[in-house]
C-alpha cells in the first residue's frame, strides 16, 4: 500500500471553509487551480519529492470549488468571479497562513491572475509562473450552455476540459482530468470563464509589470488554444524580462494531463528561483 505525503486541512478565509492540500517544507509555493476545478490538479507537485525537499507546496481549492464551500448566502445569487475578488482571495489565503514572500504558480484563470498580481503584489511574493498564461481570449462558444437546464453540466464541462487537452497526453490522466472537471457546481466553471472570457482582460495593463521586483515565468503548453503560445508570447513581448517557454506535447492542463512531462519543465524554474 502506498500512502501519498499529502495533508489535507481545512482553514476559515473570508466567512468560508476552505480546503488546501500541502507537503514539503521551504520556501511556500502557492498553487492555483483551473476554472471549475480544484487543488487535485497539482497532485503531481505536490507529490514529486525534489520539489518538496526545498518547497512548501500548497494547493487551494476556491470557495465554491473542489472541497471548499461558498460564503453563507451563495444561494440568493449567481457566482461570478471577478478580478479583485479573484486577487483579494489569494492574498488573503496567503497572509492567513503566514506565508512569507511565497511564489505563486497558476493555470488558466489561475495563469491570467499571476498577472495581476504581478501589478498589484509583486514586492509581498518571490515569484510568479504562468501556466497557460493570456492577456485575454474571446469567446469562442456560449458559456451558458454549460449551465442550462437541458444540458448535463458535468458532462459538458468535462467535454470542454477534455478537448483543451493534448492527444499526446497519457489517457489516463487526461480523463481523471475530465473527471475533476465532472464533478464541479452547477454554475461554477460558468462563473468563473466570466473572470476569464469578460471581466478579466488585462491587455492594457500589463506593460507596467516590472520583473526586477518579481520574477514572471511563463511555461505553455503548444496544444491549446484557449491561451496558446501565440497568447502566451504576446504577453511575453510586452512585459521586460518574463521568460517563456513553450512545452512541447502539452495542452491546457500541463501538470494534471500529463504530470511527468509537465514536472520536466517545471524543476529548472523553481531551482532559478530557489537559487536567486
Amino acid at each position: 500500500m502506498k500512502i501519498e505525503p499529502i495533508v489535507g486541512r481545512y482553514a476559515h478565509i473570508s466567512g468560508c471553509r476552505m480546503y488546501f492540500e500541502e507537503a514539503g517544507k521551504g520556501i511556500p509555493l502557492v498553487c492555483l487551480h483551473t476554472a471549475g476545478s480544484d487543488g487535485r490538479q497539482y497532485r503531481a507537485v505536490l507529490n514529486d519529492s525534489s520539489i518538496t525537499k526545498s518547497y512548501r507546496v500548497i494547493a487551494f481549492d476556491m470557495p465554491w470549488h473542489g472541497k471548499s464551500s461558498p460564503p453563507p448566502g451563495w444561494e440568493k445569487e449567481d457566482y461570478r468571479l471577478t478580478t479583485g475578488a479573484y486577487t483579494g482571495l489569494i492574498m488573503e489565503f496567503i497572509r492567513e497562513m503566514g506565508l512569507e514572500r511565497p511564489v505563486v504558480m497558476g493555470c488558466s484563470i489561475g495563469g491570467r491572475i499571476v498577472l495581476d498580481l504581478a501589478l498589484k503584489h509583486a514586492r509581498e511574493l518571490r515569484a510568479l509562473i504562468g501556466l497557460q498564461s493570456g492577456a485575454f481570449v474571446e469567446r469562442y462558444y456560449d458559456a451558458a450552455w454549460l449551465d442550462h437546464p437541458e444540458v448535463h453540466g458535468g458532462r459538458a464541462c468535462g467535454a470542454v476540459a477534455y478537448g483543451l487537452m493534448s492527444p499526446l497526453s497519457p489517457e489516463k490522466e487526461r480523463w481523471e482530468t475530465v473527471w475533476h472537471y465532472m464533478q464541479g457546481g452547477p454554475g461554477i466553471f460558468t462563473g468563473d470563464l466570466h473572470f476569464y472570457q469578460v471581466e478579466g482582460d488585462i491587455r492594457s495593463r500589463i506593460g507596467a509589470i516590472d520583473t526586477s521586483v518579481c520574477p514572471l515565468y511563463l511555461l505553455t503548453g503548444e496544444y491549446d488554444y484557449s491561451a496558446s503560445p501565440r497568447d502566451t508570447a504576446a504577453v511575453a513581448e510586452r512585459v521586460k524580462g518574463a521568460k517563456m517557454t513553450v512545452m512541447k506535447g502539452l495542452g491546457h492542463f500541463p501538470m494534471s494531463e500529463n504530470p511527468e512531462a509537465f514536472l520536466g519543465y517545471l524543476r529548472p524554474v523553481l531551482e532559478e528561483i530557489r537559487r536567486a
